[in-house]
């Protein structure tokens, strides 16, 4: 076999006959074969990261919806002081995987939390007797009405909580982790959450005139009330929201004032 030129052609001589390819095809060709073998040494190389699916892939920062209503993960963890009631999961959870993609251990000092951001550090006291832990936020819940923290068994033992199953307690977050030497942690630095732009979420409707009947009807008690379109795993929805102040405590207790005026699932959202 022999390789010729022939004018504007590529050509194989064998076993006495010609065989021709036009350049521009033989450039095509070749170009195939090289991506071809770029896909596979790209396949090939480098440290192979484990593939996360599920829910751990899509984040947790991220806005997520369990039981048909959406959570909306905080940006920073700075201020916040929380009160309500704790309880605690244990040997059912015991080396399932936690949202942020950890092992649970319930020999651990961690716990859930709603919209924390993860790896933030919070002092949780138990307001019945006075006792208190440090615990590191890895997990979300819990997913009850007024339960604002789920602890591991080994948080909930040191605060007394496994036998009553819920104790009433205050959490202050104290910043999210920045490094872990030894018994030494340092945060860091957050930007101020204790002032920004608030609205309490009142309910999410599928239907635009449900949505716009409580808009009217939230209008006769407060102002700055809207309808926001959004979209949620494929779905239009129409989010009731009213402005709240722009001081977070302040904020807080506005969210409270709606729970109480008949909306149990209102909750406070940063812009």
């Amino acid at each position: 076999m022999e390789k010729i030129s022939v004018g504007g052609s590529f050509c194989i001589k064998k076993k006495g006959r010609i065989y021709s390819l036009s350049f521009s095809r033989t450039r095509a060709f070749f170009s195939v074969l090289f991506l071809l073998f770029f896909v596979l040494q790209l396949g090939g190389c480098g440290p192979k990261r484990p593939v996360v699916r599920g829910k751990y892939a899509r984040g947790t920062y991220r806005p997520y919806r369990v039981n048909g209503k959406t959570y909306y993960p905080l940006p920073s963890s700075r201020g916040f002081v929380e009160t309500g009631y704790a309880s605690w999961y244990g040997p059912s959870f015991h080396g399932r995987r936690t949202a942020n993609g950890e092992r649970y251990n319930m020999y651990s000092m961690t716990a859930a939390h709603k919209i924390l951001p993860m790896n933030t550090f919070v002092r949780v006291e138990n307001l019945d007797n006075h006792r208190s832990v440090v615990v590191r936020i890895n997990d979300r819940g819990p997913f009850v009405r007024n339960r604002v923290i789920d602890l591991s068994y080994a948080a909930a033992k040191k605060l007394g909580v496994v036998g009553p199953g819920t104790a009433r307690v205050r959490l202050v977050a104290l910043g999210e982790v920045g490094s872990i030497k030894g018994n030494t942690v340092t945060f860091k630095k957050t930007p101020d959450f204790m002032h920004g732009d608030f609205y309490v979420q009142v309910g999410a409707f599928v239907s635009r005139e449900n949505a716009f009947r409580l808009r009217n009807r939230l209008c006769r008690i407060y102002r700055g009330v809207t309808v926001v379109r959004g979209r949620t795993n494929g779905q239009d929805y129409y989010k009731v929201r009213i402005d709240a102040p722009n001081d977070y405590r302040l904020a807080k207790n506005f969210e409270k004032r709606i729970e109480d005026a008949g909306f149990p699932e209102a909750f406070l959202v940063a812009r």
